[in-house]
């Protein structure tokens, strides 16, 4: 399907945003660069539709992208004259753009303190915030970043996309525990997500072989939620292979002899017990019988 201006930019590759780019020029010559608030003007042109904004700020991603920076100019002149200087999403796609036009360290440490400026007038100002989010991981400031992001999330905290990636930010630092926490909040904001319990459960397992006296809890709940994952989507491949790595380790530390000793200390603690061995080896078959069919 040929991309739009109309839909979400964020998945384009690019080569969609560079044809996407390469609309600029006639888009922008056939729209007027303002509308009129005025009721007479709509009987001498055409009425403003919530559509042409999407599509100016749209246009203005991928002319970015594709390094277009007048035409990423004027798309955001345009929203600017509409929406006004004050607009959050407005002073987000503003950063956005001097960060793309960025040429050194220098100039994206004074976007940054741009951004600084209007969070402390306004901490609440969530494009801002994600926009500073975004920059300080850009430069390799992982610890920064995860600070500004837990500040946002004191003002967001039903943000589903953030607290997704808080949770990167803490896997990124190898720190399970917390990337756990984080993705179990965006999991209470979206339940069904098969996918969501699928990277729950693969954060587990990376704690489980990383962790001592709680590695087979990790297990058991890696288990659960890669269980839970292909029981939302039947033919979910990365649920299946998941439960096959989780299943094997499971078996071979059962074989071991190294599994009945902390299996029974979980389930004291009330959590989620590891099944015995006929029923481990019954969901490895499964996903082993699943996997080649797929």
């Amino acid at each position: 399907m040929a991309p739009s201006l109309t839909q979400p930019q964020g998945q384009l590759s690019a080569a969609d945003a560079l044809h996407l780019a390469q609309q600029a020029p006639s888009i922008l010559r056939s729209n007027p660069r303002a509308i009129s608030s005025s009721p007479l003007s709509s009987l001498f042109s055409a009425k403003e539709s919530p559509e042409l904004w999407v599509i100016y700020n749209n246009l203005m991603l991928s002319c970015l992208r594709a390094g277009d920076d007048e035409a990423a100019s004027e798309c955001l002149e345009r929203l600017l004259l509409r929406f006004g200087p004050h607009n959050e999403r407005i002073m987000a796609l503003k950063g956005l753009a001097k960060e793309a036009t960025a040429e050194n360290e220098s100039e994206l440490q004074e976007v940054l303190k741009d951004y600084e400026v209007i969070l402390r007038e306004n901490a609440a100002n969530i494009p801002v915030a994600k926009r500073k989010v975004a920059l300080l991981k850009s430069m390799g400031r992982i610890n920064d970043a995860t600070t500004a992001l837990t500040a946002l999330l004191d003002y967001a905290p039903i943000d589903a996309e953030a607290w997704a990636e808080l949770s990167d930010l803490y896997l990124s630092q190898g720190l399970y525990s917390q990337a756990i926490y984080a993705l179990e909040e965006v999991l209470v904001l979206a339940p069904n997500a098969w996918n969501l319990h699928a990277k729950l459960a693969e954060v587990l397992f990376m704690a489980a072989n990383t962790s001592g006296d709680s590695h087979q809890g990790y297990l058991a709940e890696s288990l659960k939620r890669f269980c839970r994952s292909i029981e939302l989507c039947d033919d979910y491949l990365r649920g299946y292979y998941g439960l096959k790595k989780v299943t094997d380790q499971i078996l071979e530390a059962s074989a071991a002899g190294n599994g009945g000793k902390n299996v029974k200390k979980q389930t004291e603690e009330g959590r989620f017990e590891i099944p015995n061995r006929i029923k481990v080896e019954k969901l490895n078959q499964a996903a082993t019988n699943k996997l080649a069919e797929i």
